[in-house]
């Protein structure tokens, strides 16, 4: 039985820097780029370029996540002092542009008021969501 250890050849998955992701999305959007091209060009991934460009274009680069506080301050109120939520009808609440949007996902409860920053909430959503 051979108990030698042979290295083995697999290459692995190359880590990229953010900066260098970055341009490379950002220079995808331009108008006349073919995407595939510039993938070759720069030795990535062609569908990793594309999902790249995506996400640039959504805002949702690493940097723009890196950026934003991951962690946000809980407030919780007590059960007693909560009113119990009522059924009212879309006629008899006239709605106005001041009202915050209320969302609700399971336990969660997201409330919006006008000019709320979009990272923000795209953040506070993709949080939610996994």
């Amino acid at each position: 039985m051979n108990t030698e250890l042979k290295p083995g050849n697999r290459k692995g998955r190359p880590n990229y820097p953010v900066d260098f992701k970055r341009r490379l999305a950002a220079a995808s959007c331009e108008t006349g780029v073919s995407v595939f091209k510039m993938a070759m060009a720069n030795g990535v991934n062609a569908n990793m370029a594309f999902k790249r460009r995506r996400e640039f274009r959504a805002g949702l680069c690493d940097d723009v996540l890196q950026t934003m506080s991951p962690l946000l301050p809980v407030v919780l109120v007590e059960a007693s002092s909560m009113i119990s939520p009522t059924l009212v009808s879309a006629e008899t609440v006239p709605a106005s542009a001041s009202d915050p949007i209320e969302i609700v996902f399971a336990d969660a409860v997201v409330r919006v008021r006008a000019g709320a920053d979009v990272a923000l909430l795209r953040t506070i959503f993709q949080s939610l969501r996994a």
